[in-house]
């Protein structure tokens, strides 16, 4: 089992879900975050007065699937998340040792 995590540029949340969607992927966790890569911050100007935002909001993307299936979760996200500027996110891809299914008990494949 892999556990992907994935952020992305909040607009394209919906697109990534619609496309998982179509390749199979049953669920995933979203949550709203901030940081700051290659991207670093900007200013922005709000009533009159200058500022700077050093960190960019992004959507941070957890899921869980089968090891045969995340080259093709990864592949996935990419194209859907890519808008070819700079802030399109990261992906990264890490081992899952066990999942366990809080309402019925079931472990690994079949929490999933």
């Amino acid at each position: 089992m892999k556990l992907i995590i994935a952020t992305i540029k909040p607009f394209k949340l919906e697109e990534v879900r619609e496309a998982l969607s179509a390749i199979g992927v049953r669920g995933l966790m979203v949550t709203e975050i901030k940081g700051f890569g290659a991207q670093a911050g900007h200013t922005e100007i709000y009533r009159g007065a200058e500022y700077a935002v050093n960190f960019v909001p992004k959507v941070k993307l957890e899921i869980a699937v089968s090891a045969d299936m995340a080259e093709q979760v990864v592949d996935t996200i990419q194209t859907a998340a890519r808008t070819g500027k700079i802030g399109d996110g990261k992906i990264f891809v890490l081992d899952l040792q066990q999942a366990i299914r809080v309402r019925t008990g079931e472990t690994d494949m079949d929490a999933l």
